[in-house]
């Protein structure tokens, strides 16, 4: 079968290049980058496309004139022709409409219900020509059944009025019911039932127009029956349509089988919802692929006039088949969606998985705060007064927005280094290098030993030298127990630890050995930055060496973004490290964690999320900003923040003081955390609203026994902290 022929006019080369490799498995494929060269091609060419994909803004002669064109041309007015563009309002869409398109769809657009709604307007233009030749075909007759022929014109009007509506809609049993009212309408019948496929290959009733019919009550194998098992080896209608993909048709369903099929099962399903069946018609519905997806059953064709029961219209068959292909492109469409959603989703909780089990310090996580987060946000929509009273994700895919961007809220983390995001003392890197200082502490007590031995043996006095190296041995241990204090980090470190750090790093030793041995390319690239050193070298206990110093990529100077990075990848020095004032990061490591929530905004504004998914970014990459604008990593202001960027940051903070697993801190208690919040609340980094429900309404409680040791959990005053 010859494919048909679609035209797309577009002014973009890009959007015509992407239409074409759209559409050109299932049509041939013409197109024009302006409205003149479009009307050119129609008006010299023989051969007319059977449809028309218009952009309304282009250079020279926009779409709306175009068409307005178009459908002043006897040649051309019966093309259908779709607007495909990124004019959105509805005051666009009516002037379309109204111009004579047959549908109009709002860029950017699921490639899955463009081709729906394609197929559609041809299967509409294929009802046209139908019907068309069918006015040639009978002529007089025609004329003389007006009624006939207004009844089959106003079919073919709610066929096409089923059809644009199918397209749009976004809730399956919403379209379920809409295609089987359509189809009652057009086939004038007493009750329609919809069975769809189920994935252990049989058939469920899903709908039905009439209320004593209940979904759900029926479930057919679809199996062939096995021959000589009796009746009950019959088909029964609708597993004969959905296995063998054709239209069956019973004008008389009185008789105990008709055609082979068992109609007994039928009849009693019927006759319980006081139908005594006489017609029933079976239609397939089959998508793109032609595999059948499921079966509309249609039970006693009634006389428009009359009321009568009688047999079903041949004439009517073509119109409730196309309407069926409509149906099954809609439910295919459907299915198409849900399954892109679950796989996003689970995408999304595998990579927020991935972060936590990255870290055995950070596990959970990624999970944690968005349910504290998902509890907030829905004790805010229950809010019927004051600044949360408006709040309110108004669709399931604005939670769907909200949930998302909780999940990814650490994506970036991913580009975190684990040494950095679990770095529990100040000189550890992938290993913790106390132990070669102390390897160098154990090296100069070896030389206070063999010089004690040395003075002995030459003479001296070994009470004298047993003195001196115990002298010696005492201050070794000392300064290396400080050393190790230091290490551990804490609140704070007052200037004296550091001038003592200094002094104990002039202590020098001897190093016998070339340091180069053994090095990797990048380490011996960073010591290059200074002159070997004759063996034996001597050097100072502590130090901060050149090779200590990672440079940072040229390229990386932090964007349009207010958290600038340091000069430094990484600052490996020693002695920078022991004198960390408070914690056990230095500056190029804090940048380096806080760089997450940078790297995740670019992550997700790199992505081409769809309009229903825009604020992802937003609602991940916020939760470290604050109201004064003293946040990072843009420092947006209370102005710049919703209500779900806020709940966001309250969430995100609250699991981090109460988290046990965290190896840079011990877990607060419920009541230590609450008042840190508080704290955060009185200096304006959070929303004193949002603090405030979070603990009036107990979600605070009902996180802690939830996911908190029973041993945090103690006894919190809310009053003292609320207003």
């Amino acid at each position: 079968m010859q494919k048909r022929t679609i035209l797309v006019v577009d002014d973009t080369a890009d959007n015509l290049s992407l239409l074409a490799d759209l559409l050109k498995d299932f049509y041939r494929v013409r197109l024009a980058n302006s409205g003149e060269k479009a009307l050119t091609a129609l008006a010299s060419g023989d051969e007319l496309p059977d449809l028309i994909l218009l952009d309304v803004v282009m250079p020279g002669l926009s779409g709306y004139e175009v068409c307005e064109r178009l459908k002043s041309n006897v040649r051309t007015q019966a093309i259908p022709v779709i607007f495909l563009t990124g004019m959105s309002s509805e005051e666009d869409e009516s002037k379309g409409l109204a111009l004579g398109a047959a549908d109009y769809i709002a860029k950017p657009v699921s490639p899955p219900i463009l081709l729906a709604r394609v197929q559609t307007q041809l299967l509409v233009r294929d009802a046209l020509g139908l019907l068309e030749a069918q006015n040639i075909q009978l002529g007089d007759q025609v004329r003389r059944t007006g009624l006939a022929l207004g009844e089959a014109r106003a079919k073919l009007a709610k066929l096409v009025e089923i059809g644009i509506a199918l397209g749009r809609d976004t809730d399956r049993q919403a379209l379920m019911k809409r295609a089987l009212l359509g189809a009652r309408d057009i086939a004038n019948c007493e009750a329609v039932s919809l069975f769809v496929r189920t994935p252990a290959n049989t058939l469920r009733m899903a709908y039905s127009t009439h209320e004593r019919m209940a979904a759900g009550s029926m479930e057919l194998p679809l199996e062939a029956p096995k021959s000589g098992e009796g009746a009950d080896a019959r088909d029964r209608i609708a597993q004969r349509v959905a296995r063998t993909g054709a239209t069956v048709v019973i004008n008389d369903a009185r008789v105990s089988s008709a055609n082979g099929l068992d109609l007994d099962p039928l009849r009693r399903l019927a006759e319980a919802a006081g139908i005594s069946p006489l017609s029933v018609l079976g239609v397939p519905l089959k998508p793109r692929d032609g595999k059948v997806i499921g079966v509309i059953l249609m039970i006693n064709a009634q006389d428009s006039r009359t009321g009568a029961i009688c047999p079903f219209d041949p004439e009517i068959i073509g119109f409730t088949e196309a309407l069926a292909a409509e149906t099954a492109m809609a439910l295919e469409n459907h299915e198409l969606l849900d399954a892109q959603r679950n796989l996003t989703d689970s995408m999304i909780r595998m990579l927020a998985g991935a972060i936590d089990t990255k870290s055995p310090y950070t596990g959970g996580h990624c999970a944690r705060v968005p349910e504290l987060a998902f509890m907030l946000a829905e004790e805010a929509e229950r809010v019927r007064e004051g600044p949360l009273a408006d709040f309110a994700f108004k669709t399931e895919q604005e939670w769907r927005e909200f949930r998302i961007g909780a999940w990814l809220h650490d994506c970036g983390k991913v580009t975190t280094p684990e040494y950095v995001v679990d770095k529990a003392t100040k000189l550890e890197t992938i290993v913790n290098r106390i132990h070669e200082i102390r390897t160098r502490f154990e090296v100069l007590l070896r030389d206070a030993k063999v010089r004690e031995l040395e003075t002995v043996l030459a003479g001296g006095s070994a009470a004298q030298a047993r003195a001196d190296f115990e002298r010696r041995q005492a201050q070794l241990h000392e300064d290396f127990a400080f050393v190790a204090e230091c290490n551990l980090g804490g609140e704070s470190m007052d200037e004296a630890h550091v001038t003592r750090l200094r002094a104990i790093a002039q202590e020098t030793w001897l190093r016998h050995f070339d340091d180069r041995l053994g090095l990797s390319h990048e380490e011996l690239r960073l010591h290059e930055k200074t002159p070997r050193a004759g063996l034996p070298a001597r050097e100072n206990l502590l130090a901060d060496q050149p090779y200590h110093l990672i440079d940072r990529h040229k390229t990386d100077d932090g964007g349009d973004f207010k958290l600038k990075p340091p000069r430094y990848l990484y600052n490996r020095g020693e002695l920078y490290n022991l004198s960390i004032q408070r914690g056990t990061l230095n500056a190029e490591e804090r940048f380096k964690i806080n760089e997450h929530i940078i790297q995740t905004i670019r992550m997700l504004e790199s992505m081409p999320l769809p309009d229903d998914l825009k604020r992802v970014p937003e609602y991940a990459g916020t939760h470290h900003e604050t109201l004064t604008g003293s946040g990072y990593p843009r420092g947006l202001t209370a102005a710049q923040l919703s209500i779900p960027a806020r709940i966001m940051a309250i969430a995100d903070i609250f699991e981090a003081l109460t988290a046990r697993d965290r190896p840079y801190q011990k877990a607060k208690s419920l009541s230590t955390a609450v008042q840190i919040l508080h704290q955060f609340k009185t200096r304006g980094h959070i929303d004193p609203v949002l603090f405030d429900l979070f603990l009036s309404s107990g979600i605070y409680l009902t996180y802690a026994r939830r996911y908190m040791d029973p041993a945090q959990i103690d006894t919190v005053e809310i009053s003292k902290y609320l207003g």
